[in-house]
C-alpha cells in the first residue's frame, strides 16, 4: 500500500516520549515518525537524551562530530560502550516498534509485517531483543492479536528495486503494451 505514512504525526506513548516530542518542537513545526525513526532521528533521540540527562561520554561526542552520528550511536549502543547510546536504541526500537504495530492494527496484517528500509538491518540485533515487539504488542486489548501477526525485517538491500523491476516486466509484458 503506498503512503507517505512516516510523516504522520508522532504520538507520544510514555511521559519520556512527550518530553521528547516537546522536545523535537521546539526545532519543528511538525514532528512526524520520520523525525525520530529514522537515522537522523537516533541523532535526534541522542541529543535530547545528551541534553536533558547531561551523560554524553567525550570520546563519544568526538565520534559523533568526525563520523556518522546514527551510526556512531548506533554502534556504541549495540556493543554496550556508552549508556547513553543504548538508551537512545532503546527509544529509538520503542518508537519503531509501537508505530509498525499501529500501521499492522490499521490494515489488520494477520499474514505478517515486513520491516524495510536502510536503518532495520543495520540494528537487527536491537529488534530482536524484545523492545520493538513489546511496544509492537501494546495494543491494550488487541495485545493477543498483535502476538499472533508474524513481524520479519527484510535483509536485502534491493528489495525495493527487486519490486520495481518484477512490476516493470510484468508491464512490459501486459497486453496493449
Amino acid at each position: 500500500m503506498p503512503s507517505e505514512g512516516g510523516h504522520a504525526d508522532f504520538a507520544p506513548n510514555n511521559d519520556q516520549e512527550i518530553e521528547l516530542l516537546r522536545y523535537l518542537r521546539s526545532q519543528y513545526l511538525h514532528v512526524s515518525y520520520e523525525r525520530i525513526v529514522s537515522g537522523p532521528g537516533l541523532h535526534a533521540i541522542y541529543e535530547f537524551l545528551r541534553d536533558t540527562k547531561k551523560n554524553e561520554p567525550t570520546w563519544l561526542a568526538e565520534k559523533i562530530k568526525v563520523g556518522n552520528p546514527a551510526a556512531e550511536i548506533a554502534q556504541a549502543g549495540l556493543q554496550g560502550q556508552a549508556e547513553i547510546a543504548q538508551q537512545a536504541l532503546d527509544l529509538f526500537a520503542s518508537i519503531y516498534g509501537a508505530e509498525a504495530g499501529n500501521l499492522a492494527l490499521k490494515a489488520l496484517s494477520m499474514d505478517g509485517v515486513y520491516v524495510g528500509g536502510g536503518i532495520a538491518p543495520k540494528l537487527i540485533a536491537k529488534l530482536k531483543d524484545g523492545t520493538f515487539m513489546k511496544a509492537f504488542t501494546n495494543k491494550g486489548r488487541y495485545k493477543k492479536l498483535m502476538s499472533q501477526m508474524p513481524v520479519k525485517v527484510i535483509m536485502n538491500p534491493q528489495t525495493a528495486l527487486l519490486g520495481a523491476a518484477s512490476v516493470a516486466a510484468a508491464l512490459s509484458h501486459a497486453p496493449g503494451s
